[in-house]
């Protein structure tokens, strides 16, 4: 099943996919279908548990690696982010006025189901919850290095969208086999596939929870394949993942 959160007439609701269009699943119009152009959307993650933490995976695709120039790292390389770096589908995303060089990353993410401690690699997809798409913008001008990446390159306000659908886990067959593909203003410039991860999910399971404890909520952003390139204002960018959604978002411009 299909999941996303929405606002329609200034209220909240959960809603579900049906037949390409929205069903309200709570809030005084529940039961009531809607077009998805006729609402605002949000993360899809429910109220409650909301993200504790956001985990972000660098340089986890080897083709990524090589094409910035970089040996494929022999273990995880993990930075956090601020839940306010989440914005949904259809949503503006800001450039700001003095950067040179500001780019798209597609991204399957896990959504964590259960509290994960210690959880061997084998009983990894038994934690999940469900997967969803983020699109988690680089700003390049302010990074140190790419096994470094300060905050002003991955926590801006709004700058990882996310959505439009947070999908049930058991109705992604094998997340390790997933077409993934980004347009800007419908010309494909990306495309690769959650095969080509250096880290695959259950061992990202393994590996968080060997030294902490996941919570529901919690998600993980799994890194990026080849083919990133420079968004302007105005460009509209639509990060595509087979079976999970197509997540559109527009750049804007915005001050320094």
């Amino acid at each position: 099943m299909k999941h996303a959160r929405i606002v329609l007439d200034g209220i909240t609701h959960e809603a579900t996919e049906r037949d390409g269009q929205l069903l309200l699943e709570s809030g005084p119009h529940k039961g009531r279908l809607v077009a998805p152009d006729a609402v605002t959307w949000l993360p899809p993650l429910s109220a409650t548990p909301r993200p504790r933490t956001i985990f972000a995976l660098g340089l986890n695709y080897a083709d990524h690696a090589k094409e910035l120039a970089f040996k494929a790292p022999e273990e995880p390389l993990v930075f956090l982010k601020s839940e306010s770096t989440l914005t949904g589908h259809r949503s503006v995303t800001r450039r700001p006025a003095d950067v040179q060089f500001m780019h798209y990353e597609c991204e399957l993410t896990v959504v964590v189901g259960r509290t994960a401690r210690k959880v061997r690699r084998d009983d990894a997809y038994d934690f999940i919850a469900g997967y969803t798409v983020a699109n988690d913008y680089a700003i390049r001008d302010y990074l140190e290095n790419w096994y470094r990446p300060n905050l002003r390159v991955k926590n801006r306000d709004a700058c990882t969208p996310l959505g439009p659908w947070r999908v049930d886990a058991a109705d992604i067959a094998n997340p390790m086999a997933l077409a993934l593909q980004t347009t800007v203003n419908g010309r494909v410039t990306q495309s690769g596939n959650t095969q080509g991860m250096i880290f695959d999910v259950p061992f990202l399971i393994e590996y968080f929870s060997s030294f902490m404890t996941l919570q529901p909520g919690d998600l993980i952003l799994t890194g990026t394949p080849d083919g990133v390139v420079d968004c302007l204002p105005g460009d509209v960018i639509v990060t595509e993942i087979d079976g999970v959604g197509a997540l559109m978002n527009t750049i804007e411009q915005g001050p320094a």
